[in-house]
């Protein structure tokens, strides 16, 4: 039994973001035991356990909430008014400019709290007497799509990177299959590609495959380096030859599933010799150096990292840096400086495939924008980092530790979820001056035209699991949604890049206009857009705010729908009701949605549907039903515009029992959109988005 709430424990919690009182799926009401509100507290720096933590925790919020010592960050809306925490005595103050020349400056007098913000969005440096605050100031609203298409109503394609093919491509896609594939979806009138997260994994855990938990967001996965595009054909055909590949290369291109710890081994192998020949090249290794330089501290942390995983991780000590020896804890630590001096070569080159990954994803933008699309690469932004990772170890004072973030009970996950991630603290955010939050975004947008921020309501609270607690026993923490929303629109303004966010399931009306109110576009997918009644909305009545698709990576696809592969998926994994015959609900749904694409004009002979083998008719009346939502964009998934039967992701299961994020295409990117399927769906997007 939890003991009962202390009334000073409830105030604790709340004032430092966490929801005492909340609402569960079902609009029940549910109250976060005390043991919960402890563990998350303690998390997040506040300590709990006994009466006198929460005495001196509530001190702790009262002395940064007072003004006393400057926040490090301040964000404000251009043209309004910059608040200041007020203090009993005046201040002076200056106001520079991102080079350091003087904007404008003042005397603060005794309690004022606020000073005139600029009227140009742009990051400032706000001089209060000797104290400095960087002063983040946004524009009204992201970059939209309206900034881009002008009066045209684009759409695009979704495609997960891995599962693209080329010839020779080593059993998995890389940076070159992009490329291809975004002329080729350029050539059927898309003007966005959107991909699948991007983010460094662990280099020496190649099993640990999964985009969303990532060992880093702010840098690259380097397996999707192509070795071809960093030192020729003839140059990697001999490394090939060296280390005998050539059979393994061609049995992993040609199988149906990626086999990543047989392919990524091959391809690091050949990475590997290919940085050795690449030093002997002096002006590789000087734009090399060049890059390290650029990219500071930042680099060289993940680089570190790198090394070190790889080090342990062959002398018995798999998993994350929790499991290091304690002195390998700290990044700035003099063993960790030590290793380094030791395994020079090594840091180098996990710093030298970044420099890789960089170039190889800002030709594949290149590419989109040269064969026409006015958006191009459209990046995805993980919820969170794997704890044990590059980002948690390399910047701790940023990070939750000791916490998961996951998904309380709702309609689709009656156990609730627990991802095993960490994300940014909320006080730690603060403290750091939103540093690790800018950068990650920076690193998401840098070649990209646009980013889809997964789970975005975590801008506004997030679900978190204490380690060793079940996913029903979370809390829910607060988050500063204004700043962040700011910065999105800042960086998305700098960077000239839309901002989709991903706000599936329950979110709050009042979040969803607080984005929108912002340009972060939301989503909307056919199988959710329902009526009271369970029949389908009409697209016409979909939100002119959101995103418009057909489905994501973790639902069924249109054929899969339609065909009944996700029920027997569902059964086949227990992820099923057994109170409900879903075989039958599914037949009444058919029908439902027939009806739909009928009265939109996009499938005719209401009373005769398509039998459930026969999918071409299904995905393109779909296609065209979905495209005529007033979105500003539609985005539509590879597997619906082929009509595939297999999503790329189930989530619950273990890829014993689904191959999640292991699938492949079945031709290669340049060839992918030429079958009669593919023809029809594009034409009818194509026509449907941008008819007179």
């Amino acid at each position: 039994m939890n003991a009962p709430l202390d009334d000073r424990l409830a105030l604790l919690a709340e004032q430092a973001g966490i929801d005492v009182d909340w609402r569960d799926a079902l609009d029940r009401p549910q109250t976060t035991p005390a043991s919960t509100l402890r563990a998350v507290l303690r998390a997040i720096g506040l300590p709990a356990d006994n009466a006198d933590d929460v005495s001196s925790s509530l001190h702790l919020l009262e002395q940064e909430r007072s003004g006393r010592r400057p926040p490090r960050m301040i964000t404000a809306d251009a043209g309004a008014q910059v608040a200041i925490p007020p203090v009993p005595r005046g201040r002076v103050w200056k106001l520079l400019d991102s080079e350091g020349g003087q904007v404008a400056e003042g005397a603060l007098p005794s309690g004022e709290a606020g000073v005139a913000a600029p009227s140009t969005p742009g990051y400032y440096t706000l001089m209060l007497d000797d104290d400095e605050v960087t002063l983040a100031i946004a524009p009204p609203r992201t970059f939209g799509v309206g900034d881009v298409a002008g009066t045209r109503r684009p759409w695009g394609m979704a495609v997960q990177m891995s599962a693209l093919r080329r010839p020779g491509d080593g059993g998995f896609g890389d940076f070159t299959a992009l490329e291809l594939c975004a002329r080729a979806a350029a050539e059927k009138g898309a003007d966005a590609l959107a991909i699948s997260p991007l983010h460094a994994l662990f280099a020496a855990a190649p099993e640990r495959y999964s985009p969303y938990a990532p060992s880093s967001r702010l840098f690259l996965n380097g397996l999707y380096v192509d070795p071809v595009k960093t030192s020729g054909e003839q140059t990697v055909r001999a490394v090939i030859d060296t280390h005998n590949l050539r059979q393994e290369l061609a049995e992993l291109e040609w199988l149906e599933l990626i086999d990543w710890p047989r392919a990524a081994r091959a391809r690091m192998t050949i990475l590997r010799s290919l940085f050795e020949w690449a030093s002997v090249d002096l002006a590789h290794s000087e734009r090399f150096s060049a890059f390290r330089r650029e990219q500071g501290e930042p680099l060289e942390r993940h680089a570190r990292f790198e090394a070190l995983h790889g080090h342990f991780t062959a002398h018995g000590r798999p998993g994350g840096w929790q499991g290091w020896p304690t002195e390998f804890h700290d990044p700035a630590g003099n063993e960790v400086a030590s290793f380094v001096r030791e395994h020079g070569r090594e840091v180098a080159f996990h710093a030298w495939l970044q420099w890789l990954a960089a170039q190889g994803l800002e030709g594949a933008q290149k590419a989109a924008r040269d064969a026409g699309m006015a958006i191009g690469l459209v990046a995805d932004l993980a919820v969170g980092a794997d704890s044990g990772g590059s980002h948690a170890w390399a910047h701790q004072a940023e990070m939750l530790r000791g916490l998961s973030v996951g998904a309380p009970p709702d309609a689709l996950n009656r156990l609730g979820q627990d991802w095993g991630l960490t994300t940014f603290s909320p006080r730690g955010l603060r403290e750091t001056g939103f540093r690790g939050f800018i950068g990650m975004l920076r690193a998401a947008l840098a070649h990209s035209g646009g980013v889809r921020i997964d789970h975005v309501l975590g801008l506004k609270r997030l679900w978190l699991v204490p380690h060793g607690a079940g996913a029903t026993e979370g809390a829910y923490l607060r988050y500063p949604l204004t700043d962040m929303l700011r910065l999105i629109a800042l960086e998305s303004h700098l960077h000239r890049a839309i901002v989709i966010g991903e706000d599936l399931g329950t979110v709050p009306a009042d979040f969803r206009h607080a984005i929108a109110d912002k340009g972060v576009l939301g989503i909307r997918v056919l199988w959710f857009e329902r009526a009271s009644d369970g029949g389908f909305v009409s697209p016409r009545e979909w939100s002119d705010n959101a995103m418009a698709t057909t489905s994501t990576h973790d639902v069924s696809t249109v054929a899969g729908w339609w065909s009944g592969r996700d029920v027997e998926w569902r059964k086949r994994t227990g992820l099923d009701d057994p109170a409900v015959d879903e075989a039958a609900q599914r037949e009444k749904e058919r029908a439902a949605l027939w009806r739909a694409m009928c009265a939109s004009g996009s499938a005719w002979n209401e009373d005769a549907p398509p039998a459930t083998d026969d999918i071409s008719p299904v995905v393109v009346a779909a296609a065209r039903h979905v495209s005529q939502a007033p979105a500003p964009l539609a985005i539509f998934p590879v597997e619906d515009i082929l009509g595939l039967h297999e999503q790329p992701n189930l989530p619950g299961p273990t890829d014993a029992i689904h191959p999640n994020w292991r699938r492949r295409m079945p031709d290669s990117s340049t060839r992918l959109f030429d079958g009669p399927i593919a023809n029809a769906v594009c034409a009818a997007i194509d026509k449907t988005r941008n008819r007179t």
